[in-house]
């Protein structure tokens, strides 16, 4: 007995033994793994949400000196705002990675500002300010504050969950500019009267175009003249408005700036309505040329544009009077372009609800070209397009209408390019040029090339966007629609690198339930179909009581007939009948979400643990046969 005691407590001893071994092999083991992984993880989303780009990897890591971050945001102030909570926890969670991956270039501050505090007016002293929540008056901060060593200063105001999509590239944007203080330099090359000028027409001072006057306060913008036969190396960005009867050596300048890495946005028209060339006088229709094209560039680098034709959509064009004491009609050559003719996934577009073009052309990828082409601005299905010929002498809008059919297609007005492209001039400079203007000739870019093109210049002018007052001397600009932000952005986000302009949208940290909503849907269908027959029901009902109103002997009677006490009957079953449908519709689709709950709930918490439980059964069978043939093995030797 007392062997089999000492046995006993022997096996207990070497099993509490064992434990403690192993709880203590455990902590080493995890200690010693977060020495060496320290900083790694592991992003198992499915679009990669806590993973940065490495564009913002490579903006962080070539900042030249440390970079000042100051996160603010109301904890407290937010407690009745799950949703808001969880967008300020991926936001704080994107900023933490940044800063992580920045190799300490970044300095990043979390600050919650209460009420009346130090914190809060530090905010306030950055430009941020409280955004009301609710209906009781109650605000909290939400954005971002950036520092330099240079006195800089960058601030997201308020961080709003629906361009949660664009999160990553206005974090790195911000980073950017304060990395990078300097105005990006811009050169601008236009044809048409953009600045303030003297006009000898009138004899007085024309007013130069609010767009580019907005360009000029964010940008150093360098006009360049038309003649021009070599671009400065400062300038980053290379801005075209109706780049008409280029020379040979310009359009040749144009290319090998391209081919060296510089960025271009070009504004061509086939009919510009500004263009003084070819504006109508003494009553008679304009005679001279209104186009304007980049001659063999565009086909070398893969874009097609017809001149000839412009766009007219029937279901964007605009109501306009063209001329005092006209009314108002619809003209299909003046499009508005809605959020859902815009490409929603792109920076420059996304955030945009209108922008206006008038006697636009359109743009399209050439047939066989490799260059990667991505339609910023769309027309509707019902286009089509329309001979130039026909706006030379319109006398109303409505004429446009006259034999106008939808072909179904939708046109492309605005589109980025990017790519390898290969130069217009694949021999060297034309024979009449010099030599390359910024030295060796390129015959195909040194890099990807970036150029967004547009087929409209009138998408520029005010007309389209402001209106104008003066007050107190001052001339101010108010804008309607968002054409001037489309040039704005644009131009922001090519001036920017090349790391800047890599980073895209992402797929929305809310995922949506989308069974639960295709179930809504389909319930909706049912529901629908079931009121209209209510509704159906009724007018039948209203019709038939009015016949029979119509019919009585005796006028002005408030005494009902059997036909209508038996009619109304009817409609009454009839609408208690259909009242019961629709409940049993909205019943239906009430249990099948319950259903699909339960089954998620059921595979989310029994299911893994049944999972694991299985294979530590298996586990243990396999391990006890082991056990088993090894002793069996032993006893037999």
């Amino acid at each position: 007995m007392t062997s089999e005691r000492t046995l006993a407590l022997s096996k207990r001893a070497y099993s509490a033994s064992a434990l403690i071994s192993i709880a203590v092999l455990f902590i080493g083991i995890t200690i010693l793994i977060t020495f060496l992984f320290r900083g790694a993880r592991l992003d198992l989303t499915e679009s990669k949400l806590y993973s940065i780009s490495e564009g913002t990897e490579r903006i962080v890591t070539s900042l030249d000196e440390p970079v000042n971050l100051y996160f603010f945001f109301s904890q407290e102030a937010s407690a009745e705002s799950p949703q808001l909570r969880a967008y300020a926890q991926r936001v704080r969670e994107l900023l933490e990675e940044i800063s992580e991956r920045s190799k300490g270039k970044l300095r990043l501050s979390i600050i919650d500002p209460q009420p009346f505090s130090e914190e809060e007016d530090r905010a306030a002293e950055f430009g941020l300010s409280a955004v009301p929540i609710n209906a009781q008056g109650e605000s909290l901060y939400f954005g971002l504050a950036g520092t330099n060593s240079t006195d800089g200063r960058e601030i997201i105001g308020f961080f709003q969950p629906e361009k949660e999509e664009f999160l990553e590239y206005d974090v790195a944007s911000l980073i950017y500019r304060l990395g990078n203080p300097k105005k990006a330099a811009v050169g601008l090359l236009s044809s048409l009267p953009v600045d303030a000028s003297f006009d000898q027409m009138s004899g007085r001072m024309q007013e130069g175009w609010a767009s580019i006057a907005q360009l000029r306060e964010l940008f150093d913008v360098r006009t360049l003249t038309s003649d021009v036969t070599a671009i400065e190396p400062e300038i980053g960005v290379l801005l075209l408005i109706h780049p008409k009867d280029l020379s040979e050596q310009t359009l040749y300048a144009i290319d090998q700036f391209v081919m060296r890495g510089g960025k271009l946005i070009a504004f061509i028209d086939p009919q510009a309505e500004n263009d003084p060339a070819g504006q109508q006088q003494m009553g008679m229709p304009p005679m001279g040329n209104r186009s304007s094209s980049l001659g063999p560039l565009l086909d070398a680098y893969g874009v097609t544009f017809d001149p000839a034709n412009v766009l007219g959509d029937r279901e964007l064009g605009l109501t306009v009077s063209l001329r005092q004491g006209q009314p108002p009609s619809q003209h299909i050559a003046i499009v508005g372009f809605n959020r859902a003719s815009m490409n929603s996934q792109d920076v420059i577009t996304a955030a945009l609800d209108t922008v206006n073009v008038m006697t636009a052309g359109t743009i399209k990828k050439k047939e066989g070209a490799t260059v990667e082409f991505e339609p910023l601005l769309q027309s509707s299905t019902n286009a089509a397009l329309l001979p130039t010929s026909r706006l030379a002498f319109l006398p109303d809008s409505d004429a446009l209408l006259d034999g106008f059919k939808a072909t179904g297609e939708q046109y492309t007005v605005a589109a980025r390019i990017h790519g390898k492209l290969n130069s217009a001039y694949p021999k060297g400079p034309p024979e009449s040029g010099e030599g390359s203007p910024a030295g060796e000739h390129k015959a195909q870019s040194a890099q990807e090339a970036h150029i967004i093109l547009v087929a409209d210049t009138d998408v520029l002018s005010d007309p389209l966007w402001v209106r104008t007052q003066n007050l107190f001397g001052q001339r101010l600009a108010m804008a309607w629609a968002n054409n001037g932000d489309f040039i704005a952005n644009a131009l922001d986000n090519l001036a920017g690198s090349s790391d800047l302009i890599s980073i895209r949208g992402r797929q929305s940290f809310f995922r949506p339930f989308t069974k639960v909503e295709e179930l809504r849907r389909q319930a909706d269908d049912q529901l629908r179909a079931k009121e209209q027959e209510l509704d159906e029901e009724l007018r039948e009902t209203e019709r038939k009581l009015s016949e029979l109103e119509s019919g009585r002997t005796t006028q002005g009677s408030l005494v009902l007939s059997p036909e209508q006490e038996a009619e109304l009957e009817r409609f009454q079953q009839e609408r208690v009948r259909v009242r019961k449908e629709l409940r049993d519709v909205r019943r239906s689709l009430d249990l099948e979400i319950e259903r699909l709950g339960t089954v998620l709930k059921v595979l989310n918490i029994a299911l893994v643990p049944f999972l694991i439980a299985i294979a530590a059964i298996l586990l243990a069978v396999t391990r006890r046969r082991r056990l088993r043939a090894g002793r069996a093995a032993a006893h037999t030797g």
